[in-house]
């Protein structure tokens, strides 16, 4: 079982930066950890994953702008968010995968970027 928790969203303008953290808790040994999103009438879609090996995978909409990072000791993944559109308001979520192939999810955090 994986609990998560994160933190660091909220109101920005355009143009600006925010960055989010997730912090797992529990016993299992988590293999990916990643952040999605999910804007008003549309699917939760990926933003940014990274194994424990430092593998990073990136939407489109976000290379250049974005960067993923984690620390195993600490279990926990953080997302650099710069250069911020309006296009990337929504409820960002925390996404971990163990070993074992179980995905867990946090609550989400809401990132609303003003133009």
């Amino acid at each position: 079982q994986v609990q998560l928790v994160e933190s660091g969203g909220g109101l920005v303008q355009a143009g600006g930066s925010l960055r989010l953290s997730c912090a797992a808790s529990g016993s299992a040994f988590i293999n990916v950890m990643g952040w999605y999103h999910q804007a008003p009438g549309k699917q939760r879609e990926l933003v940014a994953t990274i194994s424990r090996i430092g593998t990073t995978n990136y939407a489109d909409s976000v290379k250049g702008r974005f960067t993923i990072s984690r620390d195993n000791n600490k279990n926990t993944v953080s997302l650099q968010m710069n250069d911020l559109k309006a296009e990337d308001t929504a409820t960002y979520y925390c996404y971990t995968k163990t070993f074992q192939n179980f995905a867990y999810w946090g609550q989400g955090t809401q990132v609303t970027v003003s133009s």
